[in-house]
């Protein structure tokens, strides 16, 4: 059995298929909602998952108000409120807008920022990134240019922990224990050594020399990965870029880690929980804001980290037990913190089945799963189709509803062969089933 989950090796651009678009990308804002099965659908980008308790409070209330009454957190720490009743938008709009959460028009869609959600908040980081996500969403919400980015595109602010350095990112920002950053486009194994007062600036910079890469090549595509040049060549094009605008540089090996969440609990100086399958009822995020003290940062991780300045320990404990009596888990054994879901039933009309309840159901029918599914160390996504939507990068589990009933479970990890699949057609199977395959 595998000890612990490892990250999936690195794929350079290069290798990569090149892709052309014929379209932009459909992803859903705030201001050009989605149709689902249950609604309407918008996507809130959350710039670093930071928000104040008043903008939590808003998000709350417009889920209550005019969609399903869940907030739902994405693997980018964004938000997604979901059931919105046909013709809420400008209300919508309106809310956000007079809270700050939608300070251009033109760029809601690509404020895609993730960020180290423990950074300044306890030791393990090498600088307080919040003034690089401040810089870089400033910068990226004045830049005409960069209204031409994809819904898809990413950057990533890590603190130099490493915790974002496998999310997959577009540009990456990683500060570097001498003081300086790392900047690295897609997986590329080289990375661009620059100043840490220049990252925002590059960050942004990087962001337009792929584009104008994409131009140059006469495709449409959404990510880095999709271009069809080779790692060397985009990362001298950005050296060109970063030139021409006075920023300094040099070309380093990229330093690798492994992205990897909070633990639930007292961690540094806040407070860590975990979500269930990313969907907040209006209780549990009320509770979360009656908890927090300034601020709420979301995480890719589906989780949410409190900063708690000035609290003593005593006051930590109990604001924990609080968050758990909603049903939050606060501590590192839950099985939760390895599962996953896509929507499913009722919100997809693609899915097959009703997901989230059947590994909720799955979970709370079978009492040994923690234990195996910690003796594995991998992931365990649920989907309701093949296009496993949501799902983890990486190595994982996949649970996927089979066309004739049931599920189909797979191991996505090497040394394994992907094409082995094993029914699961009782719950009560499932530790069965996952010591069979893992």
């Amino acid at each position: 059995m595998l000890a612990a989950m490892s990250s999936a090796a690195l794929r350079p651009s290069s290798q990569a298929t090149a892709v052309s678009r014929d379209r932009g990308d459909a992803c859903p804002g705030t201001l050009r909602l989605h149709a689902a099965d249950d609604g309407a659908l918008a996507r809130v980008r959350i710039p670093g998952g930071v928000l104040t308790v008043r903008q939590a409070e808003v998000l709350a209330d417009a889920a209550e108000r005019l969609g399903d009454g869940d907030v739902h957190l994405t693997s980018r720490g964004n938000v997604q409120l979901r059931g919105l009743a046909e013709g809420c938008g400008a209300a919508l709009a309106e809310s956000l807008t007079a809270a700050g959460l939608l300070p251009s028009r033109g760029h809601e869609r690509v404020r895609n920022i993730v960020a180290s959600p423990l950074s300044g908040l306890d030791a393990r980081g090498f600088l307080d990134v919040r003034p690089w996500l401040t810089a870089l969403d400033t910068a990226l919400c004045a830049s005409e240019a960069a209204q031409g980015l994809s819904g898809r595109f990413l950057f990533a602010l890590d603190d130099g922990r490493g915790d974002l350095a496998d999310l997959e990112a577009d540009v990456t920002v990683r500060a570097a224990a001498d003081g300086g950053a790392q900047l690295a486009l897609g997986s590329a194994g080289e990375a661009l050594y620059i100043s840490a007062g220049d990252a925002p600036r590059a960050a942004l910079a990087a962001a337009e020399a792929f584009l104008e890469a994409a131009r140059t090549g006469g495709t449409h595509v959404w990510r880095v990965a999709e271009l069809a040049l080779a790692d060397d060549e985009l990362t001298a094009m950005v050296g060109r870029r970063l030139a021409a605008e006075g920023i300094g540089h040099e070309r380093r090996v990229r330093e690798t880690g492994r992205a990897d969440g909070p633990p639930p609990g007292a961690v540094g100086d806040a407070l860590s929980v975990h979500v269930p399958l990313g969907r907040f009822s209006a209780p549990q995020w009320r509770e979360l804001t009656r908890v927090a003290i300034g601020e709420l940062r979301l995480t890719p991780w589906r989780g949410v980290v409190l900063p708690t300045p000035g609290t003593t320990a005593a006051q930590r404990t109990g604001a924990l037990a609080r968050l758990d009596a909603v049903g939050l888990v606060t501590g590192p054994d839950s099985p939760w913190l390895r599962v996953g879901a896509c929507i499913g039933r009722p919100g997809c009309a693609k899915s097959r089945a009703d997901v989230r309840a059947d590994a909720t159901a799955t979970l709370d029918a079978v009492g040994s799963v923690g234990s195996v599914h910690r003796r594995s160390g991998l992931p365990l996504y649920w989907s309701g189709c093949e296009r496993r939507c949501g799902h983890p990068r990486g190595e994982r589990i996949d649970v996927v509803a089979a066309p004739e009933g049931g599920y189909r479970l797979s191991v996505v990890a090497s040394g394994h062969d992907e094409a082995h699949t094993v029914r699961l057609d009782d719950p009560s199977r499932l530790a069965a089933v996952l010591a069979e395959i893992t």
